[in-house]
């Protein structure tokens, strides 16, 4: 059972039903929940307005619920959607884009490193912020303002030396190239101006 507070609200956080990514946090009340229920899209309750907020209808970004899940409790639940366009009012995928702690995994030696798949998502939403600020020096920026053809030359260059690195060279120096292989493959989403949920999708579709 539904469990809202004594405000009447309930804690909602939004989730890529594709990628997995936590795209925002916000609150619903009775009402907004159950227009969410009804669906296509996400409704939540603004506090600071103190009204229905429909999500997307100021800047056409909507959210797409797929699924709703709640917490053993009762007391907050998770939206998975299919996003239309960036979730953030700043513009980014997610509006969870500034670390504030960045050790994901402590490793038994004491070492930490952050890991997982989302990391990619992370170094696109980097790639896509510099285009936007252009700071003076930046490779991304003098990739992306070379166009998507020298981007995809890159691809193929990282590409082979990863194969090349795969069959002569050691573990490490795989990784590094296929890291680089990954980057200058975000670098060419940002420069088709693509968005990556629909690599997420086909992956997910693929994975059956």
């Amino acid at each position: 059972m539904i469990q809202f507070d004594d405000r009447g609200l309930l804690a909602a956080i939004v989730q890529d039903a594709i990628s997995g990514r936590i795209l925002m946090h916000a609150y619903m009340n009775e009402e907004s929940l159950k227009r969410t229920l009804e669906g296509p899209d996400a409704w939540f309750y603004s506090r600071s307005r103190q009204e229905l907020w429909h999500k997307g209808e100021t800047s056409g970004n909507f959210l797409k619920v797929v699924e709703i899940e709640q917490d053993c409790d009762g007391d907050a639940i998770v939206v998975k959607v299919n996003p239309e366009g960036p979730t953030c009012h700043t513009g980014f995928e997610s509006c969870f884009d500034t670390a504030v702690l960045d050790t994901a995994l402590l490793e038994s030696d004491g070492s930490s490193e952050k890991l997982g798949p989302g990391i990619l998502q992370e170094l696109l939403d980097v790639i896509n912020q510099r285009v936007s600020e252009k700071p003076k020096g930046s490779y991304t920026v003098q990739l992306i303002e070379e166009g998507p053809g020298r981007v995809a030359q890159k691809v193929v260059e990282e590409a082979g030396e990863t194969a090349i690195a795969s069959v002569s060279q050691t573990h490490e120096d795989v990784a590094n190239e296929m890291a680089d292989l990954l980057y200058h493959c975000m670098v060419l989403l940002a420069s088709l101006e693509m968005p990556s949920d629909q690599v997420w999708k086909v992956l997910s579709e693929r994975r059956g």
